[in-house]
């Protein structure tokens, strides 16, 4: 069973090619579940996300994608929400969709992965950023609003790795994903940046595996060449570890595949 759930159109402003080209691709690479889950409306950087306006839009449109490619293909609905205290908005939290990515992509309103504000990384102490980005994912899990926890550990995107254990630093927020009954995804797109690692590193997998939380795939396609990327890498980093299932969801709720 190939999954594949973290997945972007252009209606966020940062993504080439159409929803049915996306569709199309994974047909081709032989993908079974494809979820779209575009970066959810908030008033905040809003130039990189979905409209309020366009919410019913993109749920119609994947509507369509689901009954033209009814028995090809299982496409979900979702959305990428960036975890924000005070700025997270209840149309997208109270959707009736498939499943929620809680992400973290700000801190203290930093964009910390984003290129244009790398310089900030010298203007701070490594491990107190580090600190910091897992201690939102633990107050992201703790919502209980969410499904999956995205791109575990983007915080190490640029290659700028703490001094202290990362399993110390971590672990806390992994013991809350597990608490929120939550899943993590192994997401490629990590192999497309400077880290050149997906998401998570094996250290933080074997934890998580350890503690028994469950795992999806996702690629994180902005484009059409990055829809399943590099799955076999993900699946055998899953596999390595000790997994033998896979997660998707529909109307919230679990399904377990085997990988």
């Amino acid at each position: 069973m190939r999954i594949d759930l973290h997945n972007h159109t252009t209606r966020c402003n940062h993504a080439k090619g159409s929803m049915e080209s996306y569709i199309e691709r994974a047909i081709e690479l032989g993908i079974d579940i494809y979820g779209f889950s575009e970066h959810a409306p908030m008033n905040f950087d809003e130039h990189y996300r979905l409209k309020f306006s366009e919410m019913g839009l993109y749920t119609s449109e994947v509507e369509m994608l689901q009954e033209k490619y009814k028995g090809q293909i299982k496409i979900l609905l979702g959305y990428e929400v960036d975890y924000l205290e005070g700025k997270m908005d209840s149309r997208v939290l109270n959707a009736d969709v498939d499943y929620l990515i809680g992400s973290v992509h700000f801190l203290d309103e930093w964009g910390f992965d984003n290129p244009e504000f790398i310089a900030e990384y010298q203007n701070r102490d490594i491990d107190t950023i580090w600190q910091e980005y897992f201690n939102a994912i633990e107050a992201m899990a703790k919502m209980g609003q969410f499904e999956i926890v995205g791109h575990l550990d983007l915080i190490k995107v640029f290659n700028f790795m703490p001094k202290k254990d990362i399993r110390t630093i971590a672990t806390p927020a992994l013991k809350a994903i597990k608490a929120s009954n939550m899943v993590i995804e192994l997401n490629s797109a990590g192999l497309r940046k400077p880290v050149k690692e997906i998401y998570p590193s094996p250290l933080l997998l074997e934890l998580a595996y350890e503690l028994e939380i469950p795992i999806t795939f996702s690629s994180d396609a902005h484009a059409i060449g990055q829809v399943g990327y590099r799955y076999s890498e993900a699946k055998e980093l899953a596999t390595k570890v000790g997994y033998t299932q896979a997660v998707s969801f529909e109307k919230r709720e679990k399904l377990f595949h085997t990988i």
